[in-house]
């Protein structure tokens, strides 16, 4: 059962495949904001999903997010996700990224709980009516 105040981390190793350079959004070889976000989304998707029954899942609907500081490939980043509230099925976090200096950014995410295949069958159902 999801409940205010839980928490989950996960964590990656910044490499050249998750730089600004590498994903298109900057030129340099440093962790991307991009990757940053879904780090986020990560933390708190796994969160929900460890706690919904089968046939359910989460797809996020917002992010709103400061990228503070850079990293650099070799050093690994742990993004901190805790539940602040429960709205129905719509679930948010507030977030926090860190690397082994100092916090890089912060900020919050919100998801909504769907029913797995209603949610693909609406998705799927788009590449019907462009045929």
């Amino acid at each position: 059962m999801l409940e205010v105040g839980m928490t989950n981390s996960v964590e990656a190793k910044v490499t050249h495949s998750n730089t600004a350079k590498s994903i298109g959004s900057g030129s340099l070889d440093v962790f991307a904001t991009p990757a940053m976000i879904a780090l986020i989304e990560k933390a708190a998707a796994e969160l929900i999903q460890k706690n919904l029954d089968d046939g359910k899942t989460s797809v996020g609907i917002s992010v709103n997010i400061d990228h503070k500081s850079p990293t650099p490939i070799g050093l690994t980043v742990r993004a901190e996700v805790e539940i602040v509230e429960i709205d129905g099925k719509k679930i948010k976090f507030n977030a926090r990224v860190f690397d082994s200096v100092s916090e890089i950014g912060s900020g919050s995410h919100a998801r909504f709980i769907v029913d797995s295949k209603k949610f693909q069958m609406k998705a799927d159902s788009k590449t019907i009516t462009q045929v």
